[in-house]
């Protein structure tokens, strides 16, 4: 048995482990990064990148490799509503573009970046246990492809480990503001549906997008009530298309196209959870989730690996008491995200938008600075506390 002392542990090296673990080793810390999977590898993903996810990418220097992968560009959102659609540019002057790149190629960018950055990797490693001294979590107990047992010790273990984290399991990390599945989704990649737009569409009780991913091919993602799960399981792909002919146009056009790969469903349940405690942290899905209607998984994933990378980097060097610092990153982490849960929640109830929205909408279809404003709300480049302010809502009723 190999024991080992490192500065940190990240368990799970995809959107969230693989960018700590990097931005970890960029700053000289000794740190080890674990997965189950190899890579490349798929997973359940919108693998939407939006313009802020993008310019983390950009910061890393790791955007041109994934613009290398042929992954177009994405300038424009349109969000049809049926008597009203508005369409608009969801970047800024820095970042522009959304991306949505296959995670086969994304995360093996990602994880070869931790690599390059001087962290240690070790693919096809299984977590058996998360150790605990003294009420303080001090390292992982696990196996690499040959089944030999091996223990690794850090001063800071980090659960990256998605919705069903060993990690925050073993520390029973607490939950709130948590709410059950709202919408189940299906999604595959279809041939000969050409755009480059992200495009949303929203009907009573259902919705679904389309985006521009790699090999020409488009990804279509639509999904209805989680409560309605049960009863379309057996004809998914009936009930997508009859969700699809709810816009007449967009029906006749994926009528001409072919569905190239396999139909893959998700559903999953919001939370937020406490996200560090004496020698552990979380980040990504193992610290807090949302629906998948909003496709902000990977881009939280990115800025919450940057907050925590900061924090722990201040603690690790000395700069600040490791309870100071982590519970910052908890307040910073909870201040940017929860205004955009709270925003997603609402949409994935599927309901149709009251006279207010409706309102709004209505005077943003007028403008293109309102409809551009729109876009960067649901780019996450606007917080939804900073556009629908009072004073901002004054404002965009009276451009129209």
């Amino acid at each position: 048995m190999t024991e080992t002392t490192y500065d940190v542990i990240v368990v799970g090296a995809r959107c969230a482990g693989s960018p700590l673990a990097m931005l970890l080793a960029r700053r000289g810390y000794r740190t080890l990064l674990v997965d189950r999977a190899t890579f490349p590898s798929d997973t359940v993903s919108t693998h939407v990148i939006h313009p802020p996810g993008a310019a983390a990418l950009q910061r890393w220097g790791l955007l041109d490799k994934v613009a290398a992968t042929g992954c177009p560009p994405v300038g424009r959102y349109s969000f049809d509503f049926g008597p009203i659609t508005l369409s608009g540019a969801p970047g800024s002057a820095e970042s522009p573009y959304a991306y949505a790149p296959r995670r086969t190629l994304l995360d093996k960018i990602l994880i070869d970046g931790a690599a390059e950055a001087g962290a240690e990797v070790r693919e096809d490693f299984t977590v058996d246990e998360v150790l605990v001294s003294d009420g303080r979590v001090t390292g992982i107990r696990g196996r690499g492809p040959g089944g030999t047992p091996v223990t690794e010790r850090a001063r800071v273990v980090v659960g990256a480990d998605g919705r069903n984290s060993v990690v925050a399991k073993t520390v029973e990390a607490a939950v709130y503001e948590d709410r059950p599945p709202l919408t189940v989704g299906y999604y595959s990649y279809w041939s000969n549906l050409p755009t480059d737009t992200f495009e949303a569409y929203s009907r009573p009780g259902r919705g679904w997008a389309v985006c521009p991913t790699n090999d020409d091919l488009t990804l279509v993602i639509g999904g209805w009530p989680h409560a309605e799960m049960a009863e379309h399981r057996d004809d998914v792909e009936a009930t997508l298309m009859e969700t699809f002919a709810l816009s007449p146009s967009f029906a006749e056009r994926i009528r001409d196209a072919k569905r190239e790969e396999r139909i893959s469903g998700m559903a999953v349940p919001n939370y937020f959870r406490t996200p560090w405690g004496p020698g552990w942290a979380l980040v990504g899905d193992a610290g807090y989730n949302r629906d998948f209607i909003t496709a902000q998984g990977i881009t939280d994933a990115f800025l919450d690996a940057e907050g925590l990378a900061e924090a722990l980097d201040t603690t690790l060097s000395g700069t600040k008491p490791y309870d100071e610092a982590l519970s910052g990153y908890q307040a910073k982490r909870d201040a940017r995200a929860m205004p955009v849960y709270q925003m997603t929640l609402g949409i994935a109830s599927l309901q149709p938008p009251d006279e207010q929205t409706v309102q709004l909408m209505s005077a943003l279809a007028g403008t293109r600075e309102g409809q551009d404003a729109f876009a960067r709300l649901n780019s996450g480049i606007t917080s939804p506390a900073e556009f629908f302010a009072p004073e901002n809502v004054g404002r965009l009723l009276s451009l129209g």
